[in-house]
């Protein structure tokens, strides 16, 4: 690794932990996509090492278990919060506490495996970083989605979405529909007051799409009301306290009972 990646990393990761203790909003691109996609390349670039031997994938699969263990932890500290109708997490003295013992475990693990023949590229800090957020996803992501509070608006997929004139409530986003599967309200709609909270839509597909939206109710008004105040709660959602590992795990099993 060079030394002015070195130092970017480094420098990317004290504004990473500034921010997110000051809070920062929780992205859904950021908290299950990322991680994925870092893993990918770092296995990609893995596959691309000459001479790639037993002993380099022994510690591959050590350092992959202790750094999913330790974003896994990690995850369990960070506090969830509500604020402008979504998602926030703030970063505690824990969460460093164990991000510095998973760095000097890494290190560890490393600097083992070097003596006992492991290449040095074997071990991509792509591979090393995603590692580390695979296993946050696992619980930070089991959390956040407990609390049934919409992840902060993505701003490059509401710029997608003005561009081919979609309207609100119609999200085309595959990670979206993935959080309504499970009972999630998925990603906050940026809204603009000076449009009724549209945002930037072609007027004329807005009310094409309130006829239709009112084309669709059903008969029974009853179930239609029972279908608003359902969708009221969706849109309010609050959080008493931030949400533990328990809370995730009760939220699992609540899923897997109402699929059955």
């Amino acid at each position: 690794m060079s030394v002015g990646l070195m130092f970017a990393i480094i420098a990317g990761a004290i504004v990473l932990i500034v921010k997110r203790f000051l809070g920062e909003p929780v992205d859904a691109r950021d908290t299950f996509l990322t991680p994925l996609i870092l893993v990918g390349i770092g296995v990609y670039s893995v596959t691309k090492v000459g001479d790639l031997g037993s002993a380099d994938i022994v510690w591959l699969i050590i350092g992959g278990v202790v750094g999913i263990a330790f974003g896994a932890v990690r995850g369990t500290t960070t506090v969830l919060f509500e604020r402008d109708g979504h998602l926030w997490q703030r970063y505690t003295v824990k969460t460093l506490v164990v991000w510095g013992t998973s760095i000097v475990a890494g290190f560890g693990i490393s600097l083992l495996g070097s003596t006992m023949g492991m290449h040095h590229d074997a071990k991509p800090i792509t591979l090393s970083i995603g590692i580390g957020m695979l296993g946050e996803m696992l619980t930070l992501g089991l959390r956040a989605i407990s609390t049934g509070v919409p992840f902060a608006p993505d701003k490059k997929a509401a710029a997608a979405r003005a561009k081919t004139y979609s309207v609100r409530g119609e999200d085309n986003s595959y990670l979206d529909r993935f959080l309504h599967n499970l009972g999630h309200p998925g990603t906050a709609q940026p809204s603009d007051s000076r449009d009724g909270g549209y945002g930037r839509v072609d007027p004329a597909l807005r009310d094409w799409s309130d006829r239709a939206q009112n084309q669709r109710k059903p008969a029974n008004m009853a179930d239609d009301r029972e279908q608003r105040e359902q969708r009221q709660q969706r849109e309010q959602p609050r959080i008493d306290r931030s949400p533990s590992l328990r809370d995730g795990i009760d939220w699992l099993n609540q899923f897997r009972d109402r699929r059955q």
